[in-house]
């Protein structure tokens, strides 16, 4: 192993791992069918889904950004600017959020799944239109498009920020070819076998995730000089330990209770609500498998969060210890790159290899599906590929077409997030989740919850008019409620809006 990490040995393992998706890829993709694309035949293991789902909901976001985060206590943040504030998942109370995140798999389980497996649904969106009618599908559909666009590019913008800070900027290759390269690899190994080859892939990449993590906490033991458990004792006494925040209440956006019930509701929009996500449960072969992939699943996450998180710990101590603290920019402390600014200049060669393997695998195996999802959405829920009479050659020649168009989508959503880039990615990420998914949740609990129809005309001014009126009061809320901050609740209350305005466009049969 080379002393020092060079970018073309860097590129030299990307390009080894990629060549094992693309293997993986050719194997899955043979059966090019629409069906195999969007549901893989309904014939995917119940297990093979469940862990590949960790890696879909870690994402290249919670790789890069939790870890970080854990370190933004307020003394630090003083030190550095000389304007105390408290910042966003400080030390492990992001556990608080992943505790609700497991309270919304539950209700998943019990509510979603077996609504969707009922009424035999390819996009989840389709349900809108049973229910309510045209418009209300349209509309839900469309807020998944733009939520889902906006993640995988938030997410895919963190891994070209990475290698492009990191890697190919020191070869003098431009930011924007590093976004292309970047999205053409999801392109090519998805294009053809759609849902079924990310079943495998994702499996493959969160495998690479949870052993680029586990690696790294132990090599920063070693080069403290202790054993793993002396470390983790370390973490446990230290300053960054604290899980449980209840004593600035409301005003404090790590409060326990915004944080359980963000997560709560975050998980139902951005899991149970989304076709992304929910179009992996929907390739198991049975309600029940269903279900046991969720549960399972969900169990699992809250053991690797906790791992994230220690990892961040660990990562603050080791920096204090050699005197390495986040950069700074302005104002704006980054802790986004804190993590692989040790890694690279800190650590190992190899330790860098495996951070870029973990990185590229916590990132990929969300961006590919929402690649899938996003062609997948647009083709059923636009395009009516269920009801339309075409011949099977002509619609895979229309979905190639539409699965380009996204790509070329999320290369624009990328540019413009590195013109204007300036706060850590996943409170930008929850923050539009907050007013996109919020119609979404509006929109399905008024038809899960009420007997009542709604004059589906009128749905669309519904679903804009509730995320403007949330923005507005979200705005206002700190300098006429005494300093409340709702952080991630403006999900709640968009979809309360959503819900509200529903009622009052609605009538009983």
């Amino acid at each position: 192993m080379p002393e020092t990490l060079s970018p073309e040995l860097v590129l030299g393992v990307i390009g080894v791992y990629f060549l094992l998706l693309l293997l993986v890829s050719f194997i899955t993709g043979r059966d090019e069918r629409n069906e195999i694309f969007f549901l893989a035949g309904r014939q995917s293991p119940w297990y093979l889904v469940a862990f590949g789902m960790i890696g879909a909901s870690l994402s290249g976001v919670t790789f890069v950004s939790i870890p970080g985060a854990v370190g933004a206590i307020p003394a630090l943040q003083e030190s550095l600017t000389g304007e105390p504030t408290i910042k966003l998942n400080i030390a492990f109370s992001y556990l608080q959020m992943v505790f609700g995140n497991f309270a919304g798999y539950l209700f998943i389980i019990v509510y979603l799944l077996p609504l969707y497996y009922r009424l035999h649904l390819t996009s989840i969106y389709t349900y809108l239109e049973q229910r309510f009618g045209s418009i209300s599908y349209k509309s839900g559909a469309f807020y998944f498009l733009v939520s889902r666009s906006l993640g995988a590019a938030l997410r895919l913008f963190l891994v070209a920020m990475v290698l492009d800070r990191f890697v190919l900027g020191a070869m003098g290759i431009p930011f924007s070819f590093t976004v292309v390269v970047t999205i053409a690899l999801v392109w090519i190994y998805t294009y053809r076998g759609g849902i079924r080859t990310i079943v495998f892939t994702d499996t493959l990449q969160t495998l690479f995730m949870l052993v680029a993590v586990i690696l790294t906490i132990g090599t920063i033991a070693g080069k403290m000089g202790m054993g793993v458990g002396d470390l983790l004792g370390m973490v446990q006494n230290s300053d960054y330990s604290q899980v449980f925040f209840f004593e600035n209440g409301w005003r404090d956006p790590n409060n326990f209770f915004k944080q359980f019930i963000s997560g709560a509701l975050i998980t139902i929009v951005m899991t149970g609500l989304d076709q992304d996500m929910m179009q992996k449960n929907l390739t198991c072969r049975n309600l029940r498998e269903a279900q046991k992939n969720m549960f399972s699943f969900s169990v699992v996450l809250i053991g690797v969060n906790l791992l994230f998180l220690v990892l961040g710990a660990m990562l603050y101590l080791y920096g204090t210890s050699i005197g390495v603290t986040p950069e700074l920019v302005g104002n704006n402390i980054k802790t986004d790159t804190f993590y692989p600014m040790l890694v690279f200049e800190h650590l190992s060669p190899l330790t860098g290899i495996i951070f870029i393997l973990g990185l590229i695998a916590a990132a990929y195996s969300s961006a590919d599906s929402a690649l899938t999802s996003l062609t997948t959405s647009f083709c059923i829920d636009f395009l009516n590929f269920e009801k339309r009479a075409s011949r099977e050659e002509e619609k895979k020649r229309i979905r190639f077409v539409v699965h380009f168009g996204f790509s070329l989508l999320l290369f624009a959503l990328i540019m413009i997030l590195h013109a204007s880039n300036n706060q850590a990615i996943i409170t930008v990420l929850f923050k539009l989740a907050g007013f996109t998914y919020g119609p979404l949740l509006g929109l399905f609990a008024f038809g899960m919850f009420t007997r009542y129809k709604v004059y589906d005309r009128w749905v669309w001014l519904v679903c804009i008019a509730a995320p403007l009126l949330s923005y507005l009061i979200n705005l206002n809320t700190a300098e006429y409620l005494a300093g409340l901050s709702l952080g991630f609740l403006v999900l709640a209350l968009t979809g309360m809006l959503t819900f509200i305005g529903l009622w009052i466009f609605s009538y009983r049969e």
